[in-house]
């Protein structure tokens, strides 16, 4: 199957929701939907919010980055999340891709995550990644590492106290792994 965005989809509770390929209209939604994440603390390894050029190069420079849009009620459109996907390392090994997520708040638990998730792997597929890594998943982010093992994905390692929390503490990552072969 060949992905071509923009691609409609409805989410488990028949909300409709549009995929696109993020360009330069995306990057002010996607830093204000990326605030709200770094605030949480809970995901994400910034413990502040990175300026404009840090934050480019974390989510579009060198990357192929999906925005996912659904409709506000009143004509326009919100984003409701958004992934990046690349290579996690260059040249011989640059078929490897590595993958980072963000679903706002008040779109979690309807399938956002899940979309974006399988949306992500057969567009990975497509690209030629021969599989997704992923680096750092806070062992706290129970529902994130739920999803991921939903759709394939492994535990391959803990990284003990990778991450410190926002109370000081510290959790642990986990590194999950899914080959698209």
């Amino acid at each position: 199957m060949s992905l071509a965005f923009p691609i409609q989809a409805k989410l488990k509770d028949g909300s409709p929701v549009q995929l696109v390929l993020a360009g330069r209209r995306d990057i002010e939604p996607l830093r204000a939907l990326y605030r709200i994440i770094v605030d949480e603390g809970t995901s994400y390894p910034h413990d502040r919010f990175p300026d404009h050029d840090d934050f480019l190069d974390y989510w579009f420079r060198g990357k192929t980055t999906v925005a996912a849009y659904v409709p506000d009620g009143e004509g326009a459109s919100t984003m409701a999340g958004a992934f990046y996907l690349k290579p996690n390392w260059p040249g011989r090994a640059r078929q490897v891709a590595n993958a980072g997520f963000i679903v706002a708040p008040e779109w979690r638990k309807k399938g956002l995550g899940w979309l974006l998730g399988a949306t992500m792997l057969e567009y990975a597929r497509q690209l030629g990644y021969r599989s997704v890594l992923f680096n750092l998943v806070f062992s706290d982010n129970v529902h994130a590492r739920r999803l991921w093992e939903r759709l394939g994905f492994k535990e391959l390692a803990v990284i003990p106290g990778a991450v410190r929390k926002n109370d000081g503490t510290y959790q642990d990552a986990v590194i999950m792994f899914q080959s698209l072969r």
